[in-house]
């Protein structure tokens, strides 16, 4: 895309996504020696629904929480793959030119857990947060899974006003927060909708 130079940036013109910054983002993840007390640590930012234990168990099945950007774009970088941007995650979750109203379509969300998990309703386990595909009514146009409720998502742009058009871009303006869509397990319907952020 853009002659294999990545996204435009929409917060600079005439930039483009320069991948991983290691100059400046290096230190925001942790690496090395002590590296996996310090991730222990940061992964355990919250005293009570906190899905992340250091040795496995019972919790194994839940999504991860507790991470900040820069570490969700290093694994996703890591594995192979990437952050999508606000665009790509919104065109996804809206099932593309299907522009469903929920990620499943138009069905209310109900308070049972069967399309979301929201707004307080799944109390089986003390977080609060269902193990992963805990909600298979709730699957997107694709067959994806959790793109709302559950766990707030990662997305790659900064949170600036939107650029039309805007093709093949991010806002990716590091001085800005980033934009987390899909609502979380205690956040209100309106949250699911794929356009929230």
């Amino acid at each position: 895309m853009n002659g294999g130079l990545g996204l435009a940036n929409s917060g600079s013109a005439g930039t483009y996504e320069t991948g991983w910054d290691a100059t400046d983002w290096n230190t925001y993840v942790a690496t090395g020696a002590g590296a996996a007390s310090t991730w222990d640590t940061n992964l355990n930012c919250q005293a009570t629904d906190v899905t992340w234990t250091s040795a496995a168990g019972s919790q194994e099945n839940l999504p991860i929480n507790c991470v900040d950007w820069y570490e969700a774009y290093a694994l996703c970088i890591w594995d192979g793959g990437f952050l999508p941007s606000e665009a790509e995650w919104e065109y996804v979750a809206a099932g593309g030119s299907q522009q469903l109203e929920y990620p499943w379509g138009s069905m209310d969300p109900g308070t049972t857990n069967q399309y979301a998990i929201y707004s307080g309703y799944y109390t089986a386990n003390p977080t609060n947060i269902a193990p992963v595909g805990t909600a298979t009514l709730g699957a997107g146009y694709w067959g994806q899974l959790d793109m709302a409720g559950e766990v707030f998502e990662w997305n790659l742009d900064g949170y600036a006003t939107y650029v039309d058009p805007c093709t093949n871009c991010a806002n990716l303006t590091t001085t800005l927060p980033r934009v987390l869509p899909g609502g979380y397990s205690f956040a209100p319907a309106s949250s699911l909708l794929p356009t929230y952020r």
